[in-house]
């Protein structure tokens, strides 16, 4: 079983398990009832989207240091109980089945995506 990281709206791969959205705002101009069948999430877990404060340092940041302010920033929204219980969940559910969590951003390293990656890591989540 694993836990992949997607981009969503992206096609789905095929062990891909349950897709959640780890987005502060559904997708624009899309029915919700489109959502699941348009690639985007079955479920939406805001929790675990960095706050708009902190997601206009990451859409912002063009040089390394400014990255790395939005993910120091970022880390600290994740060290919050709400997130440190929600990550811990993931973690452990990648051991018994498929699951995906993702954002749209088109690239990883440049999104929360890519610290979600390393978060879950450290929590022993058994990636894709």
């Amino acid at each position: 079983m694993t836990l992949r990281i997607v981009r969503l709206g992206t096609e789905r791969h095929p062990d891909e398990g349950t897709r959640i959205g780890t987005v502060r705002r559904p997708p624009r101009g899309v029915p919700k009832a489109d959502f699941a069948s348009g690639n985007w999430y079955d479920v939406w877990f805001p929790v675990l989207a960095p706050s708009a404060e902190t997601m206009k340092l990451g859409q912002a940041a063009e040089t390394p240091a400014q990255w790395a302010v939005f993910v120091r920033q970022y880390r600290k929204e994740m060290a919050a109980a709400e997130a440190e219980h929600s990550l811990n969940l993931l973690a452990s559910l990648s051991h018994t089945s498929n699951l995906s969590v993702g954002c749209y951003c088109e690239h990883e390293s440049h999104c929360h995506r890519s610290v979600l990656r390393e978060l879950l890591a450290a929590r022993g989540a058994d990636l894709a």
